[in-house]
């Protein structure tokens, strides 16, 4: 029963971090080049991206913390991600 009330406190966070991990795929931010393909700095910029919505998920913060970080990460498309694993102060 513990189990499954942790992973309901979870499921905001997680629809949230899917959300805009797949919306990341499939914003103009993520450097297209005009006939539609991943440049070297859109391949970079996603998985700089993903990355650091992998550790965000995996911090044991409150659902407020994760999901100011997590809408830093995705309004500041390359400097959220660098601005979250600099200043987090994650473990």
């Amino acid at each position: 029963m513990n189990k499954l009330k942790t992973l309901a406190n979870r499921l905001p966070v997680g629809m949230l971090s899917l959300a805009m991990a797949f919306s990341l795929l499939l914003s103009s931010c993520a450097g297209r080049s005009s006939n539609g393909n991943l440049t070297i700095f859109g391949v970079f910029y996603i998985i700089l991206a993903v990355a650091a919505f992998l550790s965000l998920i995996k911090q044991d913060w409150s659902t407020g913390k994760k999901i100011i970080w997590g809408l830093i990460i995705w309004f500041f498309p390359f400097g959220g991600s660098i601005i979250y694993f600099l200043f987090s102060g994650r473990r």
